[in-house]
């Protein structure tokens, strides 16, 4: 029962997609504008729903982990200054990756 609950690596995974984000893109430079911004924010973007994947792999996750990582990561983000819209788009992605069966799907 305890391990169904014990969120240590879920918290401490989503303090590290938090901190490699803001080391890549801070929030300051998603306005920037130009093909390598872009390709940059992508990057960074694809980062952060892979290593979910990766942990997913690794982990049992189950639908409590799974809410804790997201919300988690969606304030985070939010305190740290990235704009709503960003938040929410990312937050959703890594939703749709914990919830998808195959590892590979998204």
């Amino acid at each position: 029962m305890f391990k169904w609950l014990d969120t240590t690596s879920v918290d401490a995974l989503a303090d590290s997609l938090v901190a490699d984000l803001l080391q890549r893109v801070p929030p300051a430079a998603l306005g920037a504008a130009g093909k390598k911004a872009g390709a940059k924010h992508e990057k960074a973007y694809k980062s952060v729903l892979s290593k979910a994947r990766e942990f997913k792999r690794d982990h049992d996750l189950n639908v409590y982990k799974k809410a804790r990582l997201a919300n988690r990561l969606k304030w985070a983000l939010a305190e740290a200054g990235y704009p709503p819209e960003f938040v929410t788009e990312l937050t959703y992605e890594l939703a749709a990756t914990l919830s998808s069966h195959a590892t590979g799907d998204r």
